[in-house]
């Protein structure tokens, strides 16, 4: 792992397209900010936290002391019951002392009920604290010791009221009156359905996911498929091995009827499955719709962001009865076989309408979020900012044109609400402001022009996988990485975009042929460069700080555009007399 210069972000500040371009101008010219969302919403009132959202969102004491290495998960669904029971294996090393309670917190919310823990056929003392349940162990182990506990379970665990959304369980019926069943749980957490240590910086190197349904019904779960059995009862068991370390609201049950091809993808790294699961009522409609932009999506994001991170467990498309869901080497499709976001285009501009939202958004987090995936959601910025910005760089490589992905990208600018910050609050399970998608992508999309050098930029976000996929890390490794391999104080950028609402605004006048200009609205030391177009055709690349710079302009110029590749807005002052 790369070596990383640390910055004490939190501490501080925590508590292109030319027809938008003549757009800007004209409405500058007429005494207007450019039309950017730049006044931020009222502010969102401030969240209440509780001892419950601290044992569910940090590595407290109960947790800390022991590294999943493994699970082992078996689980039962009855749809005619909406219930389901199994248990799950949890193989953990020691790698701490633990506290004298010798206890270990799993998670398991309500409705569920946790019936008991065991270690090797002894059941556990148990505790517990709303969805945290605390197994205490009969000795103290020592460090490097590695133990296996099973955390037997059941009932009717939570229906999803708006999947993916509000998580849970999904029961639903296909075009056949057919039972469908899918589970969804990222935020609302895993242990909505399952035992787990429910904590995003925890993944077990490797998993295995048992599920018995009823037949006829196919169950379609992460990894790969190691064996089906058929039980006297009527039932079949469907066993699927993630051979990759896997976060837990990844996880993912997938019941109905499906049915089922494989292809083979020549990728980076060799020869990669594809395995399409459909409804068999919508067989047709999925190939047209998969096969060829699963390739392409793949061939552009191999390139942009190097090697699909799962050759050894695969590729899988599996229809779902909800939008989507990035569940990694499964990702969850609901999107209607039909191009854009439910057939309309987030960016307002057409370009959206190219390609299918959720198969490009949900497979770009294989990379982002799944491969690099961020210890705390106060952090999930890295997730979706990156994945809203592989929609610009796919609408790139489906066009050819950066002029193409730049225009997608700008467009979503209409849907950031800077209502609240993009990262959120640190160990209590708090996610920040919805602007990590749309205004995520376009800080991203910023930085590509600061930068200046899409050779460079490609090997940055190259680099980021190589460097911090695979396990878990945090927001501020990967700001500290760009940073470092842009040879640029990225500080003050990444505060102004990720931890205000403020979008930085180029204040400007001109006077006797000279243009004075300065930032306004940003944070201290904020001091990106930003190009500008001039009246007759002129560019001009400033670099504002917040005092006023003069450099002198054409005779006759009065007016500016800020190029739209940035994300700023600007704003004409009166010239003084």
């Amino acid at each position: 792992m790369a070596a990383f210069r640390r910055r004490s972000h939190r501490s501080r500040l925590r508590s292109g397209s030319l027809r938008f371009a003549l757009r800007a101008a004209l409405a500058v010219a007429a005494g207007c900010p450019t039309a950017i969302p730049v006044a931020a919403q009222e502010p969102a009132p401030e969240p209440v936290f509780t001892r419950s959202d601290t044992l569910r969102g940090s590595n407290g004491p109960a947790r800390a002391w022991w590294d999943v290495g493994f699970y082992d998960l078996e689980v039962r669904v009855d749809p005619e019951t909406r219930s389901i029971e199994g248990s799950n294996a949890i193989t953990f090393t020691v790698v701490a002392d633990p506290p004298a309670t010798r206890e270990l917190q799993i998670d398991l919310q309500s409705p569920l009920r946790l019936d008991s823990v065991t270690l090797r056929g002894t059941r556990l003392s148990l505790r517990r604290e709303g969805a945290a349940w605390f197994a205490a162990l009969p000795t103290t182990p020592r460090v490097g010791d590695r133990h296996t506990v099973v955390a037997w379970y059941g009932g009717t665990p939570l229906e999803a009221s708006n999947a993916p959304w509000d998580g849970g369980f999904v029961w639903a019926r296909d075009g056949a009156g057919a039972p469908w069943i899918a589970t969804a749980n990222q935020g609302i957490g895993a242990s909505v359905w399952w035992p787990t240590k429910d904590w995003q910086g925890e993944e077990p190197d490797s998993q295995s996911i048992a599920v018995t349904v009823p037949e006829p019904l196919v169950n379609v779960s992460n990894g790969r498929l190691r064996s089906v059995r058929r039980n006297p009862d009527g039932t079949t068991r469907y066993e699927w091995f993630v051979a990759a370390p896997i976060n837990n609201y990844n996880v993912a049950v997938n019941a109905g009827s499906y049915a089922h091809w494989h292809e083979v993808y020549d990728g980076a790294r060799g020869p990669l499955s594809l395995e399409f699961w459909p409804l068999a009522e919508n067989l047709d409609a999925a190939f047209e719709q998969w096969s060829g932009e699963t390739r392409t999506m793949l061939a552009c994001f191999e390139e942009w962001f190097g090697p699909f991170p799962w050759y050894e467990d695969g590729f899988k498309l599996v229809e779902t009865p909800y939008l989507g869901m990035e569940h990694q080497s499964a990702i969850a499709y609901g999107n209607g076989y039909v191009n854009g976001y439910r057939g309309t285009d987030l960016s307002g501009t057409g370009q959206g309408l190219a390609w299918d939202f959720i198969l490009v958004h949900e497979a770009a987090h294989e990379w982002w979020g799944n491969h690099v995936t961020t210890a705390d959601v106060a952090d999930m910025w890295v997730h979706e900012s990156f994945a809203n910005y592989a929609e610009n760089l796919y609408t790139e490589c489906l066009t050819g044109s950066t002029a193409a992905g730049a225009e997608y990208v700008i467009g979503t600018r209409a849907r950031i609400q800077n209502d609240r910050p993009i990262v959120g609050t640190y160990g209590v399970q708090h996610e920040g402001s919805g602007d990590m998608y749309y205004k995520g992508g376009n800080l991203l999309h910023t930085l590509r022009q600061w930068v200046d050098d899409d050779t460079r930029w490609k090997s940055i976000l190259r680099g980021l996988q190589e460097a911090l996929g695979g396990g878990v890390t945090t927001g501020a490794a990967v700001e500290d990485y760009i940073a470092d391999r842009t040879g640029i104080d990225l500080d003050a950028f990444f505060d102004q975009y990720l931890r205000t609402t403020r979008v930085p605004v180029l204040e400007w006048r001109i006077r006797s042929a000279v243009l004075e200009y300065r930032w306004a609205d940003v944070v201290d030391g904020f001091a990106m460069p930003v190009d500008v177009r001039l009246e007759g055709g002129y560019t001009l690349s400033l670099r504002p700080s917040r005092e006023w710079t003069r450099v002198p302009v054409p005779a006759g110029v009065d007016s500016l555009a800020v190029d739209p590749d940035w994300y700023v807005s600007s704003r004409p002052l009166l010239p003084e007399s």
